[in-house]
């Protein structure tokens, strides 16, 4: 008999099929109307969660499912799954790190050229007719400093990037200094932005990340300084960059992600000098379907009775 899984995300037909044929009863409710029927209706047999670390799973959603097993993460994030809920209940979190990365490292550096080089705007004047406008001198990027929030996989990968194919001087900055990195390690946040010409945020959210790019922060960055987002929208004070923005206290950001996504406040969408993408960094096909497989063996697994694949660490009292 399948196990009934309850997919609380947008998935495509390609994505659920591969998920379906590993032995899974495929319950979709990606909407909150949908889980609010949905959830009553299949709580006695529920046992599985598909979810991702914007829409996650809150202690209330895992209390209402009494043989639920084990939650699953399709991307990295896993902010807003509620951990300590699922510790007490014995319940598996899983997450999906490295399934991605490489195609949003791609995607950031597709965002640090537009950003420098003014591609969309220049694209956008051509088309109306208006050859001269956008024709003015726009900021190379080779030999810059580039600093990166958070080097994990996907800040590895844009370091590499930068370093090799740019002859970038590179830093960052992370919790702690990670010993085995060739990069430069700067103790803040502030400090990396007062040193960076292109300030990369590729760190997870949540509490311990929220609004750490701040006024501050963007005002280290400076008039020539550049801010891109591919981590999560609530690590920028939104209101902050939409004002650095209008008053040219930065050169301009280009983002994959905003704070509350998919509503855009209207202030930021009309904010100068401004590059924004949905969310859409880490959707190659290569990369959707291998966070597919992922999601399947972590499953496959669990009902096994065998380790899953990428455990989150569950937190200890």
């Amino acid at each position: 008999m399948p196990i009934p899984l309850l997919v609380q995300i947008p998935l495509d037909p390609l994505r659920l099929a591969r998920i379906e044929a590993a032995g899974f009863e495929i319950h979709h409710a990606p909407t909150p109307w949908q889980r609010a029927e949905m959830i009553p209706r299949l709580a006695p047999v529920l046992r599985a969660v598909l979810t991702n670390g914007a829409t996650g799973l809150s202690a209330e959603a895992i209390a209402a499912l009494p043989r639920l097993e084990i939650i699953c993460c399709i991307g990295v994030g896993h902010e807003t799954v509620d951990l300590k809920a699922a510790r007490a209940r014995g319940i598996t979190v899983t997450n999906g790190p490295a399934t991605n990365d490489v195609t949003v490292a791609d995607h950031t550096w597709a965002l640090i050229l537009s950003a420098a080089r003014g591609i969309p705007s220049a694209d956008a004047a051509v088309r109306r007719g208006a050859w001269m406008e956008s024709r003015g001198p726009r900021p190379m990027v080779f030999g810059k400093r580039l600093g990166i929030i958070g080097l994990g996989n996907i800040g590895r990968q844009i370091a590499e990037r930068g370093e090799r194919g740019f002859d970038m001087e590179i830093a960052y900055h992370n919790r702690s200094p990670r010993p085995e990195s060739p990069y430069a390690y700067l103790p803040s946040v502030k400090a990396l932005a007062e040193w960076s010409d292109f300030l990369v945020i590729a760190t997870p959210g949540g509490a311990g990340t929220r609004h750490l790019v701040d006024a501050e922060v963007l005002d280290a960055l400076g008039p020539k300084g550049f801010l891109i987002n591919i981590g999560r929208g609530s690590v920028v004070d939104t209101e902050a960059l939409v004002a650095a923005l209008t008053q040219n206290r930065i050169g301009g950001a280009a983002i994959d992600v905003v704070d509350g996504e998919p509503e855009v406040p209207p202030a930021l969408a009309a904010a100068p000098n401004l590059i924004i993408t949905p969310h859409i960094a880490g959707r190659s096909p290569e990369a959707l379907m291998a966070t597919a497989s992922l999601v399947a063996a972590n499953l496959s697994a669990h009902f096994a009775g065998e380790p899953v694949k990428t455990p989150v660490a569950l937190p200890v009292d």
